[in-house]
């Protein structure tokens, strides 16, 4: 499963500084996060994106500059398939980024999408009307209704304006548990915390809220 960030701040930062830690913690995670990256973040009001196959501690991340808001995702494949680089997220439909960690079984929703992330990405679509936060929260509880067992089901969406994040699982909390701080004009959340660094504070389970 992968891992994922999400970073706002009130002042412009250098995103190499904070994406050193998340591929750090990606490539020491106890499940293979090696399978493609890609992160998205705002430059003059407009989403930037750059997607990888190659792993994320393998990439140069002096590529890029600074920003106020980023969303990264560290990729884990499903069973090691469908390791291509257009399968690698933030996932966008021009006005939104989208990035999920999770696994769900026996699903009955009809969705499009190549792979399970991007169906349930199209399922939030399908009940935005404008309330990015009360689509996320519908569709979880639809995905979770209409699934025969849900082992994890994190997510964070963001229009640059509007962010959400939900974090829904039913067994491993060592690894599923999202984690969040906040300082220094900053809000991050993770996957986990980076490595050495205080003040992180563990999400609560079955939690959907704006970010």
């Amino acid at each position: 499963m992968c891992r994922l960030l999400y970073i706002r701040a009130d002042a412009p930062f250098p995103i190499p500084r904070l994406l050193a830690p998340f591929a750090e913690l990606s490539r020491a995670s106890r499940e293979y996060q090696g399978h493609g990256w890609g992160c998205a973040w705002r430059e003059d009001d407009e989403w930037r994106q750059y997607h990888d196959i190659r792993p994320v501690w393998d990439d140069d991340l002096a590529r890029f500059g600074d920003t106020r808001l980023l969303l990264a995702h560290a990729r884990s494949a499903f069973r090691d398939e469908g390791i291509r680089v257009d399968n690698n997220m933030p996932f966008s439909d021009g006005e939104s980024m989208f990035i999920f960690n999770g696994e769900l079984r026996g699903v009955r929703i009809r969705a499009d999408g190549r792979i399970g992330a991007e169906k349930i990405f199209n399922v939030i679509r399908r009940f935005d009307r404008g309330d990015k936060c009360a689509a996320t929260a519908k569709a979880v509880d639809i995905i979770e209704k209409r699934s025969a067992y849900v082992r994890a089901l994190n997510l964070v969406l963001s229009d640059g304006e509007q962010s959400c994040l939900a974090t829904h699982y039913n067994e491993d909390p060592d690894y599923f548990q999202m984690y969040e701080k906040t300082a220094g004009g900053m809000h991050l959340v993770c996957s986990q915390p980076f490595a050495g660094e205080s003040g992180w504070q563990p999400i609560e389970n079955r939690t959907t809220r704006p970010l």
